[in-house]
């Protein structure tokens, strides 16, 4: 493609009344078109600052066409009305995959697609093993997404110590033998860094192949997720290492629970064992495999049809309804399927085409509850 600058605007001022060009508008030479652009890679910290401001400010589509970035991409703005997110290079963060998708993914009236393009290098090898390794690379992308957005409720874990009877409080969970952070180290990887640490878990080759239950899992708790904390922490201490695994370790294993209340008793089922949430020990959570789940749902290639179900797993978590509205909404669902010809769509913009899709999902969650229960 040719184009030409045609005119920077700007409604940006210097202290000294001068017009300071941040927004560039470029012109398409075979169809006129203009575009504007926001450039984030000027090195420029006050040029910058007032491009993030301008971007913040956006209230239509038509303020901004493209932007170039580089680290600002994933984070100081929100742009909903990006189509297309397209990276250049391997990221290694699944945090700011997440981040930089997250651009793209926003809901807004201009739309009903999103594309997220991440263009890489092909390395010195034969296509087969590439495409072993992007895939590989793509499930464990796909499954911690699915570990972190569609399981259980996030927790905060606590030590349950000797004596100590009280139930668990609203939001937290008390676990015997484990170990809180001792450092601001280890708090701020616990805090900052778990996503990261669970996709570098999740691609190593070792972990790719002992998680579909190759390998024992107390070995893979105890053995093999240290090894790979040590590579990614080096400066972190023997006890510092034990505490970030223990907290991967629980965090994985109960966000692939399943919860139940009995009575005044809460439990959670886990490895097709039901335990008395208050009577947990890191003991028994370590003979658990905590991302065999999710490597069992991505087992085959990374479809349509398995990115649907994860989907309508994450709206299963979100959708508040009830069994008698679900049943009403459920035996409308023939009537609509014959005037379109196709199922409720969740991402319709009518309300009633909305809530029976979700009444199907819902329904759904319930026969699987009822099946595994």
């Amino acid at each position: 493609m040719m184009f030409e600058i045609l005119v920077q605007i700007s409604n940006q001022f210097s202290d000294k009344g001068q017009e300071e060009f941040i927004i560039h508008i470029l012109k398409k030479r075979k169809y006129c078109k203009l575009l504007k652009i926001a450039d984030l890679v000027n090195d420029d910290p006050k040029v910058r600052e007032k491009v993030v401001s301008y971007l913040r400010n956006i209230k239509s589509i038509d303020d901004m066409d493209l932007i170039i970035a580089l680290g600002m991409a994933k984070e100081g703005f929100d742009w909903p009305f990006c189509e297309h997110a397209l990276t250049v290079g391997y990221r290694s963060s699944l945090t700011e995959i997440i981040q930089i998708i997250g651009r793209a993914t926003r809901d807004s009236e201009n739309k009903t697609h999103a594309q997220f393009t991440n263009l890489i290098a092909e390395p010195n090898a034969q296509n087969d093993e590439v495409k072993v390794s992007v895939n590989n690379m793509l499930k464990a992308i796909t499954a911690s997404l699915l570990m972190e957005q569609v399981l259980a409720p996030n927790f905060k874990f606590k030590p349950r110590f000797e004596n100590d009877s009280e139930p668990n409080q609203k939001g937290e969970l008390k676990i015997r033998g484990f170990k809180p952070p001792s450092s601001k180290r280890v708090e701020s990887i616990i805090e900052s860094d778990l996503n990261d640490l669970k996709a570098a878990i999740l691609q190593d080759d070792l972990m790719i192949k002992a998680i579909p239950g190759n390998l024992d899992a107390e070995v893979i708790n105890r053995v093999l997720i240290p090894k790979i904390i040590k590579v990614k922490y080096p400066d972190l201490t023997d006890s510092e290492v034990e505490e970030i695994r223990q907290h991967v370790v629980v965090d994985s294993v109960v966000k692939n629970g399943h919860i139940i209340e009995s009575g005044d008793k809460k439990f959670i089922r886990m490895a097709d064992k039901f335990v008395n949430i208050d009577e947990l020990y890191i003991d028994l959570i370590d003979q658990i495999n905590p991302f065999q789940k999710a490597f069992e749902i991505l087992s085959k290639s990374v479809t349509t049809h398995v990115l649907k179900l994860i989907q309508e797993s994450i709206e299963a978590t979100r959708i508040e309804m009830t069994p008698e509205e679900a049943v009403i909404l459920y035996k409308k669902i023939p009537a609509f399927k014959s005037e379109h010809g196709r199922m409720p769509d969740i991402g319709s913009r009518d309300f009633a085409e909305m809530r029976m899709a979700e009444a199907l999902i819902f329904l759904n969650k319930l026969k699987r509850e009822r099946e595994n229960g």
